[in-house]
């Protein structure tokens, strides 16, 4: 919600010429608040976390996943996240452009802790992500070495989240390595 709510925003700011907001860092914090709110909490933990996590076990034939207690640990890291990202957004909030690009994201303009505050939020939603992907894995390999199923007859949606939890699993701490460097 606050996502789709920075949007209306952003569009109000739009609307007219001339600044609505009243200010240039202020609409640089909606728009990169907004962009990461809509890629990283709502697309990634909706699509692969909750999709993920409910389907997986029905098409398998499964009761539930393979960890349970590591899918708690990773939607309580999503939701300790988002608190700790909607904390730097009530700071003065990051201000870098959804790429986190520097020199915005430097420490020359971004001088307040909230750049910090952000970059550590997206930390623990990759580590949250990481989680979800092994699980996701783990699930399905469970399933074909216990089960009489075999990778052929594994379904197109079960087989797009293995390749996109092997892709999180090499990409994400590419990505934290990235952000810790700014």
């Amino acid at each position: 919600l606050v996502g789709f709510g920075l949007s209306g925003v952003i569009r109000l700011e739009l609307m007219s010429s001339g600044s609505w907001l009243g200010s240039e860092s202020l609409y640089n914090m909606v728009v990169t608040s907004h962009a990461v709110m809509m890629v990283f909490f709502l697309v990634m933990p909706l699509f692969l976390g909750a999709l993920g996590n409910m389907l997986t076990p029905l098409m398998l034939q499964m009761k539930d996943m393979v960890f349970p207690r590591l899918n708690n640990l990773s939607m309580l890291m999503v939701y300790l996240s988002l608190g700790l990202f909607c904390y730097s957004m009530c700071k003065e909030g990051p201000q870098a452009g959804w790429t986190y690009y520097p020199p915005l994201s430097s420490s020359a303009f971004m001088s307040d802790v909230s750049m910090d505050l952000s970059i550590l939020s997206l930390h623990l939603l990759g580590i949250s992500s990481i989680f979800n992907s092994l699980n996701i894995l783990s699930t399905v390999i469970f399933s074909v070495t216990s089960n009489s199923i075999k990778l052929e007859q594994l379904s197109l949606f079960i087989w797009s989240l293995c390749v996109t939890s092997v892709l999180i699993i090499f990409t994400v701490p590419v990505l934290a390595a990235a952000l810790g460097m700014l």
